[in-house]
């Protein structure tokens, strides 16, 4: 495919020098190692490099038209485009040049700062089970049917998204539901997108230190812009946090609350767990204009309740009734969000993302509701950043699992073992612990020593099929290991 370099400059706000007519773009780079001569290379200033810096490497396998923040030093033929902000001039571009296919699809959003990723997939399930074609994009990759792509962030690139929106309207798909993350809004990934919906799920502390927020209000006015800038036409809010109504007091939608503490649009009640002999979850009620309908869900806790009652606010939204979604929801899991693993009698094998304090004392806590004999925590801290994590990690293991198994989770540039030395630092020495490096050893061992009765939570990992280490993936999926250490206990015992 080639469009005219003209036809992607209409209406933009630039400085063009150079003849920009007749020429032909294939691509759209911002990686100066994969341009070509018709290749619109994009010079976008990034926390570690300059890609103005790069523009000579892309003239010389020749690339002649790029979008600058200033003019940089290039022979004459090349064609230079100086906008204001390159990264946002990229998401205008890229829709454009894949025929602005979001134009034509139905947008739902999701930002904050726990449950975007389970409350996304939610909707996403929901849908398609109701014979709405819906695809997903977030940290759980791009889903479109039965196909699945990895990414790399939350919220891909612009250009990668409006690539994926394509295929997506290609094969015949009518919405797309998305996490939104800060970074994305910080750096208009999502500049120009009109959503139809939005959906703010919480906030609390995280993603702040280097390469990330500086600080907590950045972090939160970053979130904030999907709610403010947007012009949604819906616009779901969690009642019970605290930080609601900043987030969306200037938003112009219609305002839709859920919430369980909290007189709401969507209110869940009468809150049970379950436990089934190698599941569990929670069993409720949502309260939507005087009617009540019970919901099933296969993960556990108060927050598994606020995912489903966003879920439910936004598919309605968009004709789904509470009923037909509730049928939906009793068969839904996740991937490596509380997702279970039916793998021996009597014993419940949870794999999880929770990678961060908060996130592993909360899935702890509420495991901790089921009376487990035994609740077993595998976890370890990532390497060369969010240093602190080690500590929240340790003292949430330590004050809250019965035993805990140390181990690796991508070390990356540093030594594992290191790793857990700074993690028992901050662990309380006096509660049943092991350490093993090998992140696969570990969980052989942990689904070993597992007896009737006990809960046993993978962290850390959750949707990751591999290890970072070294720089590179390690290919290490824990459902894949889970249940082969399964098996070779049921054939040593002759149940296969």
């Amino acid at each position: 495919m080639s469009v005219n370099l003209s036809f992607l400059l209409e209406n933009l706000n630039c400085n063009v020098y150079g003849d920009a007519e007749g020429r032909l773009i294939s691509k759209i780079e911002y990686n100066s190692r994969l341009a070509d001569s018709e290749t619109l290379f994009f010079c976008m200033p990034g926390a570690r490099a300059d890609g103005h810096n790069f523009a000579p490497q892309a003239y010389e396998l020749g690339c002649r038209a790029f979008v600058v923040e200033h003019t940089v030093d290039l022979p004459d033929d090349a064609v230079q485009i100086v906008v204001k902000r390159s990264r946002e001039t990229l998401a205008y571009v890229s829709a454009r040049f894949y025929g602005s296919p979001a134009e034509r699809m139905t947008v739902i959003g999701v930002t904050g700062t726990k449950g975007k990723t389970t409350t996304a997939i939610l909707i996403e399930e929901i849908f398609n089970s109701c014979g709405i074609n819906c695809g997903y994009i977030g940290t759980n990759g791009v889903v479109i049917g039965e196909r699945h792509y990895e990414t790399i962030n939350s919220t891909p690139e612009s250009r990668e998204l409006h690539k994926y929106f394509a295929m997506m309207l290609d094969r015949g798909y009518t919405h797309v539901v998305m996490e939104v993350s800060s970074q994305a809004l910080d750096h208009y990934r999502v500049a120009g997108i009109k959503f139809d919906t939005v959906i703010f799920t919480n906030l609390s502390e995280d993603h702040i230190g280097e390469g990330e927020h500086a600080t907590f209000e950045e972090y939160r006015d970053a979130k904030r812009k999907l709610f403010t800038d947007y012009g949604a036409k819906n616009v779901i809010y969690n009642a019970d946090d605290v930080y609601s109504g900043y987030m969306i007091e200037n938003a112009s939608g219609r305002k839709i609350s859920y919430g369980i503490d909290n007189d709401s649009d969507y209110r869940g009640s009468a809150m049970r767990p379950f436990r089934a002999e190698t599941s569990l979850g929670i069993d409720f009620d949502v309260i939507c204009g005087g009617i009540k309908t019970g919901i099933r869900l296969r993960t556990p806790g108060s927050f598994s309740v606020y995912n489903g009652l966003a879920a439910i606010a936004a598919c309605a939204c968009h004709g789904v009734s509470i009923r037909d979604a509730a049928d939906a929801l009793r068969s839904i899991s996740i991937k490596g969000r509380f997702e279970i693993v039916d793998g021996l009698e009597g014993i419940t094998f949870i794999i999880d993302y929770a990678h961060n304090g908060l996130s592993l004392t909360r899935a702890l806590a509420v495991l901790r509701e089921y009376e487990p004999e035994r609740l077993i925590c595998v976890f370890g801290c990532v390497g060369g950043r969010t240093y602190v994590r080690r500590r929240e990690m340790a003292e949430a293991a330590g004050n809250l699992a019965d035993f805990s198994i140390i181990t690796s989770d991508n070390p990356d540039n540093e030594v594992p073992e290191d790793i857990i030395k700074d993690v028992l630092n901050y662990f309380d020495r006096n509660k049943l612990y092991t350490t093993i490096a090998d992140r696969e050893e570990a969980v052989r061992f942990a689904v070993r020593i597992a007896k009737k009765g006990d809960i046993v939570l993978f962290a850390g990992k959750g949707h990751e099929d591999y290890q970072l280490v070294e720089g590179k993936k390690v290919p290490l999926c824990e459902r894949k290991i889970i249940l082969d250490e399964c098996d070779k206990i049921l054939r040593s015992v002759g149940v296969k």
